[in-house]
């Protein structure tokens, strides 16, 4: 299964660093396989803002609905948290949810959750807060993408700011497609 597509036009200087397909989650007869790619800001200092798109498969084949819908979110919320800690990103809190729109005019809205933590960096553990994103949406199948960047002014080269990683994290997010929507998969 091939991950979503991410436009080339809109990830600028970010690079590929990933992609795996791995199961997110079973529950009695139902599995959840995952196709993702993930990539990091090449230039940037740690803590990496990093970003990634993921496509879902569900086994049986079963169409989106309202309760597999909360299903997903829910458990892409908690498989998202665990990244996080994967990432040395501690004291992470839930800041809520908003509905926004991807480009895609077929999709549904998407659930944008919000978190907020605190990155571990280096061997004196420096802590860097950093803001966390995850949007889940559905457009014949579920993808979802998100990531991560730090909030405090430091780790920015001169005139970036956190809003300026905030509003370019959102543009990417908002570029994912279906591979079958898009030919020239990055």
């Amino acid at each position: 299964m091939d991950p979503p597509v991410v436009p080339r036009e809109r990830l600028g200087d970010w690079q590929r660093v990933d992609e795996t397909t791995e199961r997110a989650f079973a529950a009695g007869p139902v599995s959840v396989d995952a196709s993702t790619v993930r990539y990091e800001r090449a230039a940037a200092r740690p803590p990496r803002p990093f970003c990634f798109a993921s496509r879902l498969h569900i086994r049986p084949e079963t169409p989106p609905n309202a309760v597999l819908t909360a299903l997903v979110e829910r458990r892409a919320r908690s498989g998202f948290r665990e990244r996080l800690a994967e990432r040395d990103i501690a004291e992470v809190e839930h800041r809520g949810d908003r509905a926004i729109a991807v480009d895609d005019p077929r999709a549904s809205r998407a659930t944008l959750s919000t978190f907020r933590g605190v990155a571990r960096v280096g061997t004196e553990k420096r802590r860097t807060p950093i803001e966390a994103l995850l949007a889940v949406w559905e457009s014949g199948e579920y993808l979802l993408g998100g990531g991560a960047y730090p909030i405090g002014e430091g780790p920015y080269p001169s005139g970036g700011s956190p809003a300026d990683a905030r509003r370019e994290l959102l543009g990417i997010v908002r570029g994912i497609e279906s591979p079958a929507d898009r030919d020239g998969a990055d």
